[in-house]
């Protein structure tokens, strides 16, 4: 670990995630690597040095500007540090570790409360007990979507800061691109024109509405992508139609072809914090097709087309009219305006700004304060204090 004397410290917690190519992971990737990039400039200027908290395996990840602390099982019962943190920020709501002791405001990012949608009884109590004992050692939330922002205040009884900072979405517009297994590189979209999905496939993303639109729909071909995982695997080797096409393990060359080359993304997921690959879809202009609940018609605003049913035959209307609507002058030019509105860079600045004002650190452009509330605010050093009742920024 590089020599922090004198320096305050933020760290910044992965938790468990083991896996980077899921939602929280590519969260944590983008976030984290641009954190890394300003933490020399934070050093010398702040002196405030940046230590991500991490599975060991994944030491190293954001390079050597920044220290690692290593993830273990003991600090779900106790987490004691040799040096105190000014800031501690858990960047997901499943991070069951606790804060280090002693440390200053503590932040939390919420992605979602999937668990209030479709889940049995048992599973949301359990999921909801250990939800609301996360916000009892935390002080300030940031919420991914305003959806996500009102289930914390409705349903958890939220009543401090919530700051709403949209994710980014990656642009694979001029990625290299390779087509998947069995399509040329430039298939004739008139004579084959197919419709992406890219998910887990789990359950709750309400793949089986694509599959009985496909059963219904033989002249189009569903073309499926996702990580190898349990529900992928299984949902591949339970479904024979010969419109419905499942590539499994693909990677971001082949993400881009699949984006580039399809007629529309269609995404019917039942739940969703935010929702990354309706954005990646329509950084290259295409029509997107989502389904009309929690954060989706937010993230998709009035640009894509809703599923208020998944019915199959009114899913086939909804497509069709976002197919037709696709071909008219200027639409996928504004798809892609309204798809760069999601930016990593802007996310991740938000959350500098965040820290910055937590820590009563100067502003570089006027911010919206954050109130701490009690237990933060008594977290502070007293020369933090000071600067608080001296009129400095609002923490």
């Amino acid at each position: 670990m590089m020599n922090l004397s004198g320096l305050r410290r933020v760290g910044i917690s992965l938790g468990g995630i083991g896996a980077l190519h899921d939602g929280l992971g590519e969260f944590a990737l983008q976030i984290g690597q641009r954190i890394a990039q300003a933490a020399p400039e934070w050093r010398e200027r702040h002196r405030v040095a940046f230590d991500f908290h991490l599975r060991e395996r994944l030491a190293g990840l954001f390079g050597d500007a920044v220290s690692y602390v290593p993830v273990t099982r003991w600090q779900r019962l106790r987490h004691v540090q040799p040096q105190p943190y000014a800031l501690w920020h858990s960047l997901h709501q499943l991070n069951k570790t606790l804060p280090p002791a002693g440390c200053g405001p503590r932040l939390v990012t919420v992605h979602d409360l999937n668990y209030l949608y479709g889940r049995n009884a048992f599973s949301t109590w359990r999921h909801h007990r250990r939800t609301r004992a996360l916000l009892g050692r935390t002080d300030v939330v940031v919420a991914i979507s305003e959806h996500t922002s009102g289930d914390v205040r409705r349903h958890l009884g939220w009543q401090g800061p919530v700051q709403v900072i949209l994710n980014g979405a990656r642009s694979f517009v001029g990625n290299p691109q390779r087509p998947l297994e069995g399509w040329p590189a430039e298939p004739d979209p008139a004579a084959r024109p197919f419709l992406f999905h890219l998910s887990r496939m789990s359950r709750s993303k309400n793949p089986q509405a694509i599959i009985e639109l496909a059963r219904r729909w033989p002249e189009m071909t569903f073309v499926l992508c996702g990580p190898p995982g349990q529900d992928s695997r299984r949902l591949r080797d339970a479904v024979r139609l010969p419109n419905v096409q499942f590539h499994l393990g693909v990677d971001d060359a082949q993400k881009a072809w699949a984006y580039a080359h399809c007629a529309g993304f269609i995404f019917p997921s039942w739940t969703e914090g935010f929702g990354l690959p309706p954005i990646e879809a329509m950084h290259f202009g295409k029509p997107v097709f989502l389904a009309r609940r929690t954060s989706l018609p937010e993230i998709g605003g009035p640009l894509a087309g809703y599923f208020d049913d998944f019915e199959p035959g009114s899913m086939r209307r909804v497509v069709e009219a976002g197919l037709a609507r696709a071909r008219e002058p200027g639409h996928a030019k504004a798809v892609a305006a309204h798809a760069a509105r999601f930016d990593w860079d802007r996310a991740a600045a938000a959350y500098l700004a965040l820290y910055a004002r937590l820590l009563q650190l100067p502003q570089p452009v006027a911010q919206a304060p954050v109130d701490l509330p009690p237990r933060a605010a008594a977290g502070r050093t007293e020369g933090e204090a000071a600067a608080t009742a001296a009129g400095g920024a609002p923490g």
